[in-house]
């Protein structure tokens, strides 16, 4: 029987390969969380704007970091630029290719939520396309492809400064130039909360985003043999625990700050801490994660009100806070938590008594990709803004961008406001869906006169808490009255809402989900719906509601015809 050997080196390649390309897809769905991080912090009508955004650097990103973006970083050893390989094939090595694309994008799709709600989508093409054709991958090359900064021992194992850095400085140019959103600071410069209109679209994005991280850290050994697997898992660990550091950091910080644990930051300082291992997480030890944790938490929350209060940048997402400063802060850290060098102790960093090489060449590498992009991304912006303009008009900003830039009405069309009807209306309007021709001019009645043409009619008009709906109509259909209407709303009475803090800046008014409950009354006394309605609603705590009361002059029943008294005996 002939004996088949097993090709040891292809199984490693193999199983090498497979770990890069599960990494590559989970570096992908990252978009995902991106879409869904920036369409909950931002406001509802600009959400088919924001996924538009999301989805076309994605697109835009991946063609034309194929035609020229992979040679500029791989495509040799110089110390400033790899070289021109247009149309690449990457050598044959497919997986690296599609694993540094996704890596790109992910750059690229920082910026949009930083100048999200203002930005012409023309204008935002053109710079996507740009930072993946020429930023990206220049400063990409110095730290992975051989450059410079890689060749003086630069450390940055999967992205703080080359991918996270990258965007949120391109972000804060980008913001800065573009000028705030309308609305966003007062005449003597006091920021306003602009809250986003969804936080579980923005916590939904920050779990995919953390759940993808583990492909953007843990994937970059690009290995599973030869002890990369020990790496891998070390590189999980760190990943997660400093995420779970900073989120808790900031959860406390605000807190203390706020007087309440702030979610929308909180979910921010999950992000922070995942940008700020990202560059280590593969040389510092769990303690050394912790810490770097508890850095990024406290650099994102601090960060994030020095950009909106004092430089007075409008960041819708936080972007530049998350990824700007989270990634400088964690690449320079790594000089100073550096402990293993692979699977070796080695103890670089500073605080391990490896002295200050280290640390101060991480320091320059930051200083060096920040002037890089600076640089870069004021001429880019510069130039789109004297040409095709960067900024939308007043009127189309006021309006939302997802109508006048996208032509659509609105992002959830099949979830606006919701207006019920309910009681003898209902069955109508079930009725009348389901006719498919209208009746003729001829077939419609008479006009009937009210058998009680004297008799008194009031609308009552009562606002409440959305939980106290069941037992309001309960009361209201316990005393004869079944047809009603209902419309969910939002409102605050004269305490302007309950005291809220988003980002740390104060929210002026609150308005509060409320529903809004209409009724026409006749045969039973409005004193008896009021009465009734009171007693439902009561809990006596501010909030409970008001009750307004107006005369009606005539109601006019479009199926029968009839008015008044009679109008309303099948409603009540």
């Amino acid at each position: 029987m002939e004996m088949t050997t097993i090709d040891l080196t292809a199984l490693e390649t193999a199983i090498n390969t497979g770990w890069i390309l599960i990494g590559a897809a989970l570096v992908f769905f990252m978009q995902a969380g991106f879409a869904m991080v920036e369409t909950g912090f931002t406001r509802a009508k600009n959400a088919g704007n924001i996924i538009m955004k999301n989805l076309m650097d994605f697109c835009l990103g991946t063609p034309i970091f194929w035609f020229i973006g992979f040679g500029i970083m791989f495509g040799g050893s110089g110390k400033l630029i790899g070289g021109l390989d247009i149309f690449t094939d990457a050598g044959g090595d497919w997986a690296t290719m599609i694993f540094q694309t996704v890596f790109c994008a992910t750059a690229a799709t920082i910026v949009s939520g930083a100048m999200a709600e203002r930005t012409k989508f023309s204008a935002y093409c053109i710079y996507s396309m740009v930072i993946s054709a020429v930023v990206y991958p220049i400063s990409g090359h110095w730290i992975w492809g051989g450059g410079w900064l890689s060749q003086m021992g630069f450390h940055d194992f999967a992205g703080s400064t080359a991918v996270h850095m990258v965007g949120g400085v391109a972000a804060f140019i980008g913001a800065a130039i573009l000028g705030p959103r309308i609305g966003k600071y007062d005449k003597d410069g006091k920021p306003r909360a602009i809250p986003g209109h969804s936080l579980t679209l923005g916590a939904l994005g920050v779990f995919i985003l953390w759940f993808c991280w583990f492909g953007f850290n843990g994937c970059s050994t690009v290995a599973l043999t030869g002890g990369a697997a020990e790496t891998s898992a070390r590189v999980f660990v760190t990943t997660n625990l400093a995420a779970a550091v900073a989120t808790v950091t900031v959860m406390c910080i605000t807190w203390i700050r706020y007087k309440k644990p702030d979610v929308s930051m909180t979910l921010n300082g999950s992000l922070a801490g995942l940008v700020a291992i990202t560059a280590g997480c593969d040389v510092v030890t769990p303690m050394g994660a912790a810490l770097i944790g508890i850095i990024a938490g406290f650099v994102v929350v601090f960060g994030i009100e020095f950009i909106d209060k004092v430089v007075k940048v409008d960041d819708p997402v936080g972007a530049v806070g998350v990824h700007g400063l989270c990634g400088a802060s964690g690449t320079i850290l790594t000089g100073i938590f550096a402990y293993y060098t692979g699977n070796e102790v080695t103890k670089q960093g500073l605080i391990y008594g490896g002295g200050f090489k280290l640390l101060g060449i991480q320091i320059l590498g930051v200083a060096a990709v920040i002037a890089w992009v600076t640089v870069t991304m004021i001429i880019v912006f510069t130039i789109i803004k004297k040409t095709i303009g960067l900024r939308v008009s007043p009127a189309e900003e006021i309006m939302g961008l997802d109508k006048p830039e996208h032509g659509l009405t609105s992002a959830y069309a099949d979830f606006m406001p919701v207006v019920g009807v309910m009681g003898t209306a209902a069955g109508e309007a079930t009725a009348d869906a389901h006719e498919k021709v209208a009746a003729p001019a001829a077939a419609i009645p008479v006009t009937k006169v009210s058998s009680k043409a004297d008799a008194t009619m009031h609308k009552v008009v009562i606002i409440a808490k959305q939980s106290r709906f069941e037992a309001l109509k309960n009361a209201m259909n316990a005393i004869g009255v079944t047809g009603m209407t209902l419309t969910n709303v939002a409102g605050c009475g004269v305490q302007k809402g309950a005291a809220e803090y988003y980002r740390g800046v104060p929210v002026d008014v609150q308005l509060l989900p409320k529903i809004k409950l209409e009724l026409v009354v006749s045969k039973v006394p409005v004193d008896t719906v009021i009465d009734a309605a009171r007693k439902a609603l009561y809990t006596g705590h501010i909030g409970d509601g008001k009750i307004f009361v107006y005369d009606v002059a005539d109601v006019v029943k479009v199926r029968t015809g009839e008015h008044g008294y009679d109008a309303l005996q099948d409603e009540e």
